[in-house]
């Protein structure tokens, strides 16, 4: 397993590093990113981002509530989520949750619907509605993974639901180990929930999961919302930790797809056509 990244794609990226919540101002927090240690601090009222083998600030920012950095010469800016701009949400961190597992991983099990009847039973799915409806994937003209006209009956799809129904989805892969979900709100049906997961690659084989949720207050609480998040993810996290192999097969001969998996063959294609191969099983030429 490689120590340390060597996809530009990658390198020359923002990744989240922490959560501004978790951070104290007089106690460095360390972290790692891209197998590179971390030190993250608080200097001159400013956080930074300091590489902890060669003591080099890098460029950081805050947004949304995370710390972000670069491990070399950002390409373009950190992800822009609109509906954070909009007053009648709430804006909340779902936590940072430690998953052994690739990253790459997580995002792909982010965008299974196949498995909410059998691993959120009673919460985002039950039996007997079990099978996922086609749907749409295109590769959209921002370069982005879209998979669009997904419904799936769901019994409790947010806190403020209090009946099932079938609720329709919206998966875009942003970046690499960046996606987002938009999701039927049960009270304002017209609109849609956010929720944007921002994943950390620890190592190859480890992540932090930075869960970002843009709910419409309407009938909610935003501690609420954290806690319904955490149920969620507390369910997925020892699924995830049981995936063999840990890191993300890209050869299209590793894995047997099935209709409900068009979206997760797109984006193991993307990022083929990506040269991302951190977290990942490269495809054998």
């Amino acid at each position: 397993m490689a120590t340390h990244c060597v996809d530009r794609e990658l390198l020359n990226d923002w990744h989240i590093v922490a959560d501004r919540e978790s951070l104290s101002r007089d106690k460095p927090f360390p972290t790692r990113l891209l197998g590179v240690d971390l030190i993250v601090r608080e200097r001159a009222g400013r956080f930074e981002v300091i590489r902890d083998d060669t003591g080099v600030a890098l460029k950081s920012a805050e947004r949304y509530g995370f710390i972000w950095t670069c491990l070399g010469t950002p390409r373009r800016d950190i992800v822009f989520i609109p509906e954070a701009n909009e007053a009648d949400r709430h804006l909340v961190s779902g936590g940072s949750i430690a998953v052994k597992v690739s990253g790459l991983r997580a995002v792909e099990n982010f965008l299974d619907m196949g498995h909410f009847p059998f691993v959120h039973t009673g919460w985002l799915g039950e039996e007997p509605h079990t099978e996922v409806a086609p749907y749409n994937v295109e590769i959209t003209a921002e370069d982005e993974v879209l998979a669009t006209e997904c419904k799936f009956y769901q019994p409790v799809a947010s806190p403020t639901a209090r009946e099932g129904f079938v609720v329709d989805y919206i998966y875009k892969v942003i970046r690499p180990y960046t996606v987002a979900l938009y999701k039927s709100n049960p009270i304002q049906k017209h609109r849609l929930d956010v929720i944007t997961l921002f994943v950390q690659p620890v190592d190859e084989e480890n992540c932090i999961a930075h869960p970002y949720l843009c709910y419409l207050k309407d009938g909610m609480e935003a501690a609420t919302v954290r806690s319904f998040m955490q149920l969620i993810f507390a369910q997925d996290k020892p699924i995830l930790e049981n995936q063999v192999p840990k890191r993300l097969p890209l050869d299209p001969r590793a894995e047997t797809p099935i209709r409900a998996d068009a979206v997760s063959v797109s984006y193991r294609r993307w990022l083929r056509d990506r040269a991302v191969t951190y977290g990942a099983i490269p495809a054998r030429v």
